[in-house]
């Protein structure tokens, strides 16, 4: 596939996706692992909700280190809603992104108001009272003993149970996330938030309405965090607030950034790069290092961000497009090669 191809892919809102789509649809066809299964289902899980933190972080230019509040609101919301009340998980994971929704508003209105390093800390904190109260709240919650017995979703009367019915499931989702965003992006709103990123000043001396267009997709990536983290819920059948912790939302945007913060795919490449890492880590490191505590893996990524920050500040996808455009012009075209024999053949210049 050459630098032509992937440029038709990329700027096409609706070939890219399908693409996606089919390859992953042809992995049952070579392998039945319950393992890879389960795998590809964890990627589309963080692919999803780095899809949402990709529109704050690279196209709004807002840094968000709370999104695992997000996270556990829809999954707290959908566990509680079918277990303790029985609500249809479909609907249940609806309110828990109208919760989310509605609180993102909440918190958006008075941290949009800040800028760089002070938004960053403001969204961390809010992580973390989102945590405390996950943690405290143990009557409802579960506390840190966990929530117990969330039940399957169910469509037409078949129960995605398995880890092949739910991969299915998890990367719809994602497809039509994938498309949703794309849409924004290329509409009047995805200017606005490009020069949001570009310069917040000259936006506005242009009648860009910024905290608008802020607190827009703000609403936009919490909803997404939020239906992921319902879908997870659904997908364990038991969490607790270890999931929804400061690290995991530092982890998310340490996704968005080795995949690449402005392009939607390095959402993806990043989530996969994550979740392989992972269970690499997970794998290997005890059996290497049996003396290292659980700490290593924050302290593995943290050196990949900063080596990522450093050698490839635009993240994997934009420098895999670099690479084949270079590997273009480095082979000839078909006229040029024409050219060059026919020169050949005829001696060079006649002089």
């Amino acid at each position: 596939m050459n630098s032509k191809s992937l440029k038709l892919i990329y700027n096409n809102s609706i070939l890219g996706p399908i693409i996606l789509f089919a390859v992953l649809f042809c992995i049952p066809l070579v392998s039945s692992s319950n393992y890879l299964f389960s795998i590809l289902t964890m990627i589309g899980f963080y692919a999803l909700v780095c899809i949402g933190l990709t529109t704050l972080t690279g196209y709004a230019g807002q840094i968000s280190l709370g999104h695992a509040a997000f996270y556990g609101i829809g999954a707290y919301s959908s566990a509680v809603l079918t277990s303790t009340y029985g609500l249809n998980p479909w609907i249940a994971i609806i309110i828990g992104a109208l919760i989310s929704a509605v609180v993102a508003l909440i918190v958006g209105i008075p941290t949009f108001k800040l800028k760089g390093y002070y938004l960053a800390l403001a969204t961390l904190g809010f992580g973390i009272i989102v945590y405390t109260l996950f943690k405290e709240f143990s009557s409802i919650t579960g506390g840190s003993n966990g929530f117990f017995g969330i039940p399957p979703i169910s469509l037409f009367g078949y129960e995605f149970i398995t880890d092949k019915s739910y991969f299915y499931l998890i990367w719809v989702f994602v497809f039509f996330a994938i498309l949703f965003t794309r849409n924004i992006i290329h509409s009047r709103i995805g200017r606005g938030l490009r020069s949001i990123e570009g310069s917040e000043i000259a936006a506005d001396a242009v009648g860009v309405n910024l905290m608008n267009y802020k607190l827009q997709i703000f609403v936009l990536s919490a909803i997404f965090a939020s239906v992921s983290g319902s879908l997870l819920a659904h997908y364990v059948s038991f969490i607790n607030p270890d999931l929804f912790v400061a690290n995991t939302s530092i982890f998310f945007l340490i996704m968005v950034i080795m995949g690449g913060k402005g392009n939607i795919w390095g959402s993806i490449v990043g989530a996969a790069m994550y979740v392989l890492l992972d269970e690499i880590l997970k794998h290997y490191v005890p059996l290497l290092l049996p003396n290292v505590g659980g700490q290593f893996e924050i302290v593995f990524f943290g050196i990949l961000l900063v080596l990522t920050l450093i050698y490839m500040p635009d993240g994997l996808v934009p420098r895999f497009e670099k690479l084949m455009s270079k590997f273009k012009k480095k082979t000839p075209t078909n006229g040029a090669l024409q050219s060059t024999i026919s020169v050949n053949a005829t001696g060079g210049d006649n002089k």
